[in-house]
């Protein structure tokens, strides 16, 4: 389905054909008729498949045709980094371009002149604030925030808010909203704590699940059984084989990343690290540089597993396998999006084999494992490390006998959360402006049948359209 199929906005057709959005995704085409009917939604849907467009496209086409005040905070999102934040507000202000609609992002990080920007905004009532929790409750206690007359309140990746212990922020938050409100909650996944925090903010949701905690069918996925020692060699190996073009290589900790990072420099490969320990400015930098070719390896640990929007990320390398089966999930998620292919190599020690058969039970699939290089010699038993049943499960000697019963392992603990906008912007400039811009955009869609026809009509097809060349998750 096409967007000019669910939207009748002209300014909002008109930023879209200019940012390449044509054809809806799945989620797309569910939620934004739910969102214009005014119903609270529910939505389930693995990363990479336009969430973001899905209740920006709505609340953007509802707040510039409808009666909303000029001087209050219409809309917030919420979302649970600061990168994530940024990108909700370059793809809120993609869409609206054309028109009157306003937004600011809010989150933590930030020098004082920016911190007085988002201050400034929250007073003025921007139309749409993107917040982390942290930050807006700083400013909420500041007293100078009214959400009052807040008509749409969204949470973007809920999930990864509540892993992230943002229960109690949410709730406070809320307590702050109208009861007459529209509330959208999108997620990765549908655990039971997502449930019941749906049950308490929800009323009477519209509810969307699509391929819920599956990477997309267009990753090519592979695995190496290999020993510890061994992961360098064969990491250098791939990249002999294939130049890296856009890869992101997931490591397990801070540490890790820094000597993985270094040892790809000494290689001569142009190579980025992302971690916690890096300043927010130095960060955003990295991004940068990756998203131009500046760099094309990038170090990360898994706080790039969401919230990065980047679709032209070739391969996912788990140099480490994730702790939880779902952080498989994001991590190789990063690649094949916005309709393009993409692969993900992960390479398991013995001691990793139990937590990558738990990942291959959640994908219903076993993943094809790749021999190691001739050079590099014979890897470990993939079948030597702990089964479901947690016996070992390796040699014949074994097979068939009962083995003492090993160490519950100890579960690891969760992991944990800039360009600032101007003050509300005046948008009469802006419309004058554009105006000549907006028709001629409409004379393009008229010469290339993208124009709606009336609603006596059928909507017409378009064999040509093209697919959206950005999708944000």
């Amino acid at each position: 389905m096409r967007f000019d199929q669910l939207l009748e906005n002209d300014d909002l057709l008109d930023a879209l054909w200019d940012m390449h959005f044509d054809e809806c995704t799945p989620i797309q085409e569910q939620a934004i008729p739910a969102v214009l009917e005014g119903r609270d939604l529910l939505a389930c849907a693995q990363t990479g498949t336009g969430k973001t467009a899905a209740y920006l496209l709505p609340v953007i086409d509802l707040l510039s045709t409808e009666e909303f005040p000029s001087d209050a905070i219409n809309c917030v999102i919420m979302a649970p980094t600061r990168e994530l934040a940024q990108q909700i507000d370059q793809q809120m202000q993609g869409f609206s371009y054309f028109l009157p609609v306003s937004s600011m992002p809010v989150y933590g990080g930030t020098d004082g002149h920016t911190y007085d920007q988002q201050r400034r905004s929250l007073k003025a009532g921007a139309d749409v604030v993107i917040a982390t929790p942290g930050r807006l409750i700083a400013h909420l206690a500041m007293g100078y925030v009214d959400l009052s007359k807040v008509s749409f309140f969204i949470l973007d990746e809920a999930d990864r808010m509540l892993d992230m212990g943002f229960f109690d922020d949410i709730m406070q938050i809320v307590g702050r909203l109208p009861k007459e409100r529209q509330t959208l909650l999108f997620s990765a996944t549908m655990p039971p704590k997502i449930q019941q925090l749906a049950e308490k903010i929800l009323n009477n949701p519209h509810q969307i699940k699509l391929a819920v905690s599956k990477p997309a069918d267009k990753i090519m996925q592979k695995a190496c059984v290999c020993y510890e020692t061994q992961k360098l060699p064969i990491l250098l190996h791939l990249f002999k084989e294939n130049p890296p073009e856009k890869v992101i290589v997931f490591s397990s900790s801070k540490l890790k990343v820094k000597e993985l990072a270094k040892a790809l420099r000494k290689e001569k490969y142009k190579v980025g690290e992302m971690h916690s320990d890096l300043d927010q400015d130095i960060r955003e930098d990295v991004i940068l540089d990756f998203k131009s070719g500046k760099i094309n390896v990038l170090v990360a640990t898994d706080i790039v597993a969401r919230g990065i929007d980047i679709d032209d990320i070739r391969l996912v390398v788990n140099f480490d396998v994730p702790h939880e089966a779902e952080d498989y999930v994001h991590r190789v998620g990063r690649t094949a999006r916005a309709d393009r292919d993409g692969a993900a190599i992960t390479f398991i020690t013995d001691k990793d084999a139990y937590k990558f058969r738990r990942i291959e039970q959640l994908l219903e699939k076993e993943v094809e494992k790749m021999p190691l290089p001739a050079e590099l010699g014979e890897g470990p038993n993939y079948s030597s490390g702990r089964g479901a049943s947690g016996r070992k499960s390796g040699s014949r000697a074994n097979q068939g006998k009962r083995t003492r019963k090993g160490k519950t392992p100890r579960k690891p603990a969760p992991a944990s959360e800039a360009q600032g906008a101007e003050a509300k912007p005046s948008v009469n400039g802006l419309k004058q402006e554009r105006t000549d811009t907006n028709k001629s955009n409409r004379k393009r869609r008229q010469h290339h049948h993208r124009r709606r026809k009336p609603k006596t009509d059928k909507p017409a097809t378009d064999s040509t359209a093209s697919s959206n060349s950005s999708i944000t998750q």
